[in-house]
């Protein structure tokens, strides 16, 4: 299903996409909504500490990437799921490798988060 829009429509066009895909991970996805309020309330966090611009950038990157992977796996969920709703072992491999990438995330952003902050002695 080619798209032939181009130049400004097609930017238009892709922005309502990526909408209805942000709409859609906030409607049906809790795990998307629980990481994206904290997003939030670190995103706050960050802009209120008292630190250089480097560390706020990578304090905020961190967050947001965690929400980037969510919506992914929230994606890689939903196209499994299309496919069908019995077991079979790769479809289970590819719903816990997307859930291993958020885990991975995550940890990461508090690695960050820990390794800015921790005071310095």
């Amino acid at each position: 299903m080619a798209n032939n829009a181009t130049g400004l429509v097609r930017i238009i066009k892709a922005a309502g996409y990526s909408w209805q895909g942000l709409r859609a991970a906030w409607q049906y996805e809790a795990a998307f909504r629980q990481e994206a309020v904290t997003a939030l309330i670190t995103l706050v966090i960050a802009c209120w500490l008292d630190v250089d611009a480097i560390t706020r950038v990578l304090l905020i990157g961190s967050v947001v990437l965690v929400v980037v992977v969510e919506i992914l796996n929230s994606a890689i969920e939903a196209v499994v799921d299309r496919i069908g709703q019995e077991r079979h072992p790769l479809a289970g491999r590819a719903k816990d490798m997307g859930s291993a990438a958020v885990l991975i995330t995550i940890l990461l952003a508090l690695f960050v988060w820990v390794t800015l902050l921790w005071p310095q002695s």
